[in-house]
């Protein structure tokens, strides 16, 4: 890819966005452009195809959501499949009209059947039913995909799909309604820590087993997307290996540093039994993670700490 090649990156002031930002800085490229969405909503047609029309990027990177974690999901369905849908539909239907050269969509390992073969290959979309905790969200997702691979395959544009799993890292949602598991985790555990040790409950039996990826791993891959023509039009991002979210929370209580108890309530839903990544295909094409759990939670605490008076938190 041209380093000078304009690049367009939706979201690029969220966790993943701002992480692909910070990685195309750092790999030499210099045309990027975001907006904020408060500059461009990308629910609405008009000002997307606007946007286009002025701006004529020659790279797309749809790193643009409405993300949360179980609760949110389960309590807010609607937003989270139709503005899905808005943001990348109009993103993709215009980045066709201005014969944008490369396209880059980021989903989620939930667009994968609650009940797939372990570990999920790219090849289990579709084959089965959805977890009903974020089917909504993950519908989305798969719409998504598919309008990409079509327009692979009506077109011949560059355009490809990257699913990586649970992702973490600086510059997340720490809001404890619409967090995902870790960074709401991060937040409990702090805080109990600031209340003498106090108890910390958390969701479900701790049982399910969860694969995560540090946002800036997520990054490279982008990168690794930008400067490759990958042969197919669907790869999943990970690490390749799991852990009980029981044995998370343990690692992050130890990390924080707090001594209480932890209290499961087995009342609230576990979601997917397992959800881990074959990233085979990524791995054999030359990409793979660098950043283990721990040290990733390490990094992802201290930032917390340095800007806990004004972390993220995002409310629907």
């Amino acid at each position: 890819m041209d380093k000078g090649a304009k690049i367009f990156v939706a979201g690029h002031r969220g966790m993943v966005g701002s992480a692909i930002w910070r990685q195309l800085v750092k790999e030499g490229y210099t045309n990027l452009v975001g907006k904020s969405s408060e500059e461009l909503d990308l629910r609405n047609q008009d000002d997307v195809r606007g946007f286009f029309n002025t701006e004529k990027p020659d790279v797309v990177i749809d790193a643009a959501a409405r993300v949360g974690g179980i609760l949110a999901n389960s309590t807010y369905p609607y937003q989270f499949l139709m503005e899905n849908l808005q943001i990348q539909n109009n993103l993709i239907q215009s980045s066709l009209d201005n014969d944008v050269k490369k396209f880059v969509f980021l989903g989620s390992s939930c667009i994968y059947p609650r009940l797939a073969a372990q570990p999920l290959k790219e090849e289990s979309l579709l084959t089965g039913s959805l977890e009903p905790t974020n089917d909504a969200y993950a519908l989305a997702k798969i719409a998504g995909i598919k309008a990409c691979e079509s327009i692979r395959k009506q077109f011949g544009k560059d355009y490809v799909s990257l699913m990586p799993t649970n992702l973490y890292g600086t510059h997340d949602n720490f809001d404890l309604k619409t967090s995902h598991v870790l960074p709401a985790m991060i937040r409990k555990f702090h805080d109990a820590k600031m209340n003498d040790n106090s108890p910390v409950t958390l969701w479900g039996s701790g049982t399910p087993l969860r694969e995560f990826l540090f946002v800036d791993d997520m990054a490279t891959s982008v990168i690794f997307a930008l400067d490759n023509v990958l042969p197919e039009h669907l790869y999943n991002v990970g690490t390749g290996h799991d852990i009980t979210i029981k044995d998370l929370a343990e690692t992050i209580q130890k990390i924080v540093g707090h001594r209480g108890e932890i209290n499961w309530d087995s009342s609230k839903p576990d979601g997917t039994p397992r959800k881990l990544m074959d990233v085979s295909k990524m791995n054999e094409l030359g990409w793979k993670h660098q950043v283990e759990l721990e040290e990733g939670i390490q990094r992802t605490y201290e930032w917390f700490l340095k800007n806990q008076d004004n972390f993220k938190e995002v409310k629907i």
